[in-house]
């Protein structure tokens, strides 16, 4: 009998237009996307493999959020982690992931949560406004991993699910006092 696959849900959220989707499809998929269409919500299943564990990972592809938005309350529960995305060519989006932490916070009642926070779109250099350092910078205050990556061109998508399933398995194994969780500060 093979050996069983563990569970894992993940929410992909952020400001509309950041790649969500693009970065989503390209992980499950292996294809950019070129066209746009908002997403309302899409759930995608990928089995993956991780230090020798099979995974059966349910990505929860979200609508893009704002500071005003709801959170909605799917998006809290039984989740296992969370890619927060932004554009390095939006101020915007960068500055509403403090906004969504607060909101996952609130929502879960866990000041430690597996958590991976992505620039998006370095194929699109010429127009960048984010740093890399603020980028760096943020995900440092909040103890978390960082990655920039380019949903088109596929560089380093990979990697982000790979960091956040050892981080969500760090946290499973020390029960969310692993200091490689996201803490709010």
């Amino acid at each position: 009998m093979p050996p069983q696959r563990k569970q894992r849900k993940i929410a992909i959220m952020g400001y509309r237009s950041v790649g969500k989707s693009s970065l989503t499809i390209q992980f499950v998929e292996n294809q950019f996307v070129d066209s746009y269409d908002p997403t309302i919500e899409n759930t995608f299943t990928k089995p993956w493999k991780v230090r020798g564990q099979d995974f059966e990972l349910k990505l929860v592809d979200t609508a893009g959020q704002d500071e005003y938005a709801i959170f909605p309350a799917q998006h809290s529960m039984d989740m296992h982690g969370y890619v927060l995305v932004y554009s390095i060519t939006s101020v915007q989006s960068f500055e509403l992931l403090q906004v969504l932490l607060e909101k996952i916070m609130d929502m879960t009642g866990k000041i430690t949560i597996p958590l991976v926070i992505v620039g998006n779109k370095t194929d699109l250099h010429r127009e960048r406004v984010v740093s890399t350092e603020e980028g760096k910078r943020l995900a440092d205050t909040w103890k978390a991993s960082f990655y920039e990556v380019s949903a088109r061109s596929h560089e380093s998508v990979c990697e982000i699910f790979n960091r956040l399933i050892t981080e969500m398995e760090k946290a499973d194994s020390s029960n969310g006092n692993e200091k490689s969780s996201c803490v709010l500060s």
